[in-house]
């Protein structure tokens, strides 16, 4: 006899959802997620759907309804937990749209739990539309099979985020000028942390020794080579995970 089909299978469409998930709700999709399931995906009546809710964790669901505007989804089963995600935040200097969105992108597949864009005084780009970004951070999620969505922060003045940076979280502070090798000081280093990285001009003079006069401020450097500024984010994080992460 043929064996029988793995359920849900793998090609199976992704989502986040907003609302908590549990065994037989139903889910109504709506908007640009229902035309993705109808339209590009052709769901149909009884085809499965995998969902996360970034909360409980993924579960497998299968389509009940479709409609021109939406789709009914029901939860059949729980697949699995939400993903444990390393105490680790990325606070990157805001940059020209085009290059954060790549920093939103990356930094949710590499895990970091949380992403706080940072005003400085060279930084171009000076607004982020929010919304916007969360849909870039869960459509790389829903891409990647994540279970989790990274927390995303307003953009923060550099001062306003030292005056108020939690006194027992680590600030990686990557200075082109110098400073402890990155994966050293990651590797040596327990509990949470953030990494601070810098805009298009790099920081001035008086915000290096802002940072630097920081007590939870630790000067890394990530090679000999000036890196960009999503380089920098992105190369740091990817560091730091394979290094004091779950990698």
């Amino acid at each position: 006899m043929p064996a029988t089909p793995a359920w849900p299978p793998k090609s199976a469409p992704r989502l986040f959802v907003s609302e908590t998930l549990a065994e037989r709700a139903l889910v109504r999709i709506e908007g640009n997620p229902a035309h993705y399931l109808v339209r590009v995906m052709r769901a149909a009546p009884g085809d499965a759907v995998i969902l996360c809710d970034d909360t409980t964790g993924e579960w497998a669901a299968r389509v009940s309804e479709t409609g021109k505007r939406d789709v009914v989804l029901e939860v059949v089963e729980k697949l699995r937990e939400r993903e444990a995600v390393p105490d680790l935040w990325l606070c990157p200097a805001l940059l020209k749209k085009d290059r954060f969105d790549l920093i939103l992108e990356k930094a949710t597949e590499l895990g970091a739990a949380r992403i706080q864009p940072v005003l400085t005084r060279r930084c171009v780009a000076d607004k982020l539309n929010l919304e916007r970004a969360r849909s870039i951070t869960t459509e790389a999620a829903e891409q990647c099979a994540r279970t989790a969505l990274p927390e995303l922060g307003e953009p923060m003045k550099l001062d306003s985020l030292l005056a108020n940076w939690p006194d027992d979280r680590a600030l990686f502070f990557a200075d082109e000028n110098g400073g402890e090798p990155a994966a050293k000081a990651f590797a040596a280093h327990t509990g949470p942390a953030a990494i601070l990285t810098g805009p298009e001009g790099g920081f001035d003079d008086a915000e290096r020794a802002a940072i630097r006069a920081h007590p939870a401020a630790r000067a890394i450097t990530l090679g000999p080579r000036i890196l960009r500024g999503e380089t920098a984010a992105i190369a740091a994080l990817a560091t730091w995970m394979a290094t004091a992460g779950d990698w």
